[in-house]
């Protein structure tokens, strides 16, 4: 029996379930090759009940990037409070980065698509949204530079971008990619572990390697002293 509760818990879902489905069929597709009505009928709702959610199809593409910027709006601060120490920030941000897409690649192959298909809205989202993060995120690799902990010569903005870059390509082409290395989990194991080691091996400087000593002046060498004749008898 369908109780005026367990409609409403339907209804209300309705939403949560469209950005679901359009994020896959986004990924799958691209924005302009995914109708609305397509949607609907993967969700096995009419297309009026999408659009009663969601005035258009922008709408509906808009609100599934917010649903994976809010989670980073949420997320980001508490990891960056939560890990005291520069190698725990980076096991935490690098960690929920790469669970963020690996557990549901769509997500990456989304906005791997938005690159190519909407550049221009792309550059909107990195100036506007992103490079805000890129700042609060940097300010701890420079600290681990100061430390001796990171490599001086690392860009830190740059570096947070070509991460972001590595982690979304690999998470959107790991099923495909990984089987070059050895068939089902086995594959997929090594190239992750291989990701994060690469990532991690280019921005903290070996333990056993202590920092270079600030340049000095040369020290001139010392003249040796004349010796003095000894005395005939």
């Amino acid at each position: 029996m369908v109780t005026p509760r367990t409609s409403e818990a339907a209804e209300s879902a309705v939403p949560r379930r469209c950005i679901l489905v359009a994020t896959r069929l986004f990924a799958a597709h691209g924005f302009d090759g995914t109708s609305v009505q397509a949607i609907a009928d993967e969700l096995g709702v009419t297309k009026q009940a999408v659009l009663h959610h969601f005035a258009s199809k922008e709408a509906l593409r808009e609100a599934v990037l917010a649903a994976m910027l809010d989670h980073w709006r949420d997320t980001l601060p508490r990891l960056l409070v939560a890990a005291s120490a520069s190698d725990e920030r980076f096991d935490a941000l690098f960690g929920e980065l790469h669970r963020f897409f690996m557990a549901d690649p769509d997500r990456a192959r989304l906005l791997v698509r938005e690159m190519l298909d909407r550049p221009e809205a792309i550059r909107n989202l990195m100036r506007h949204t992103v490079r805000p993060w890129l700042g609060a995120v940097a300010a701890y690799i420079r600290d681990g530079q100061a430390r001796g902990l990171h490599y001086a010569e690392v860009d830190p903005e740059a570096y947070l971008i070509h991460i972001l870059s590595l982690v979304l390509t690999s998470a959107a082409g790991a099923a495909t990619s990984a089987v070059a290395l050895a068939p089902g989990a086995t594959g997929r194991a090594r190239f992750h572990a291989e990701l994060s080691r690469i990532a991690r091996a280019s921005l903290f400087r070996p333990e056993s390697a202590p920092a270079a000593p600030p340049p000095t002046a040369p020290i001139a060498p010392r003249r040796a002293a004349k010796r003095r004749p000894r005395p005939t008898r």
